[in-house]
C-alpha cells in the first residue's frame, strides 16, 4: 500500500466562513464552507481516493479491501470495516451552536453508532478575536440545565476561552461545548455524525426556519462535573514531537520541524494520519513511495508503514494522529 491522500468534502454551514477555500489551495466559489470533511468515513460521506493506483476508491471499500493493511489488525478486530477516525478543518464565522456529544455506549443504543470523543487544535484567531466553550464554569443539575436553556442562558454556565493559534482542547463525550466566531481550527473525532444541539442563539436559515434542538436527548448525556481549567497544556517545541492528546479513541502529536526527521512505526499497529497547518515537506515511505504534503492537505498512512523520512520545504507544522 502506499500514502493516500482524499478529495475533501466541503459543507456549507449556517456559520461558515470563507478561510477553508484559500487555506486549501482549492479552485472552488462554494460559499459560507463551515466544514471540509478530510477523511471520513460516516455513511453518506464517504472520503474518496485522489492519488494513486486507488484513486476513485472510497474508504469504506478501501478498509473492506485492505482490512488489517489499512488500519492495523487490533484496529480491524476493534472495529470491523468502519474506518474508525473522522478528520475535520472547521472555519466559523459565528458560533456553531451549544452542543453535546454521547459516548459510544449511548450513541449505540439509541443511533446504533460510535459516540463522539474529539479535539481541536487552533490554526487561526481571526486576529486575535476567537473564542469558544468547553466545559461548564458552575455547578448544575439537569434540572437547572433544562431550565437554562428555557430561559436562553446556558452560555452563562460555560467556561468561555480567547484562544491563540497552537491552543489544544480535548473533548470527551459528554463535554458541553461550542466552536467560536473566528475559530480556525483542526478536529479529530471519532467517526460519529452524532450531535446534540442544545442552544442555537434563535437564529434562522434563509428559509426563516430554526434548527431542531435536542435539549431532552442531551441532558442525561452532559458530563455535570466542573473542571478548573478545560484547555491542554503543552511546550511547544522545534523539531521533535511534543504529545498533546492521549486516548482509548486516538494519540495525537505536534510535530514542528526545520529540520528532516525519520519517523518509525515499525512497533505500531495502526494507520498513521498527517494534517499539515502550516508550510510543506516531502515524506518518503519504507517501500519508496514519494508524496508532498502541504498546509491544508490530510494524508493517510496505511498500517503495513514501517517508516517514514519527513524532509521539510522551508518548515513545516503538522499533526499526527493514530490508534
Amino acid at each position: 500500500m502506499y500514502p493516500l491522500k482524499f478529495r475533501p468534502i466541503l459543507k456549507s454551514t449556517i456559520w461558515g466562513g470563507s478561510k477553508i477555500i484559500p487555506f486549501k489551495h482549492l479552485d472552488n466559489e462554494q460559499e459560507q464552507v463551515g466544514e471540509s470533511w478530510e477523511i471520513s468515513d460516516v455513511k453518506g460521506d464517504e472520503s474518496i481516493v485522489a492519488n494513486g493506483t486507488d484513486e476513485g476508491k472510497n474508504l469504506t471499500q478501501m478498509v473492506s479491501e485492505y482490512k488489517e493493511q489499512l488500519v492495523g489488525k487490533a484496529n480491524y478486530e476493534r472495529f470491523g470495516g468502519k474506518f474508525p477516525l473522522l478528520i475535520k478543518f472547521i472555519d466559523a464565522q459565528q458560533d456553531l451552536s451549544i452542543q453535546v456529544h454521547p459516548n459510544d455506549e449511548i450513541a449505540m443504543q439509541r443511533h446504533n453508532s460510535l459516540g463522539k470523543t474529539e479535539m481541536w487544535y487552533i490554526i487561526g484567531n481571526d486576529n486575535g478575536k476567537a473564542h469558544l466553550r468547553s466545559g461548564l464554569s458552575k455547578e448544575l443539575t439537569p434540572e437547572k440545565y433544562a431550565e437554562m436553556v428555557e430561559n436562553n442562558t446556558i452560555c452563562d454556565a460555560l467556561a468561555d476561552y480567547a484562544v491563540q493559534p497552537g491552543d489544544v482542547f480535548f473533548l470527551p463525550a459528554g463535554r458541553i461545548h461550542s466552536i467560536g466566531a473566528g475559530c480556525f481550527l483542526a478536529e479529530i473525532q471519532e467517526t460519529s455524525n452524532i450531535t446534540y444541539r442544545i442552544y442555537d442563539f434563535n437564529r434562522k436559515d434563509k428559509n426563516g426556519n430554526t434548527r431542531e434542538l435536542h435539549t431532552e436527548l442531551a441532558k442525561d448525556v452532559i458530563d455535570y462535573s466542573v473542571l478548573p481549567d478545560y484547555r491542554t497544556h503543552y511546550t511547544p517545541k522545534k523539531d521533535e514531537p511534543v504529545e498533546i492528546a492521549r486516548c482509548e479513541h486516538f494519540t495525537t502529536t505536534v510535530y514542528d520541524l526545520t529540520e528532516s526527521m525519520t519517523m518509525d512505526y515499525s512497533e505500531l499497529d495502526s494507520f498513521v494520519i498527517y494534517i499539515c497547518m502550516e508550510g510543506k515537506c516531502t515524506i518518503t515511505d519504507d517501500q519508496g513511495n514519494k508524496i508532498e504534503m502541504q498546509a491544508g492537505e490530510s494524508v493517510l498512512f496505511p498500517a503495513t508503514t514501517n517508516s517514514l523520512a519527513v524532509i521539510p520545504t522551508e518548515g513545516v507544522k503538522f499533526l499526527e494522529t493514530y490508534i
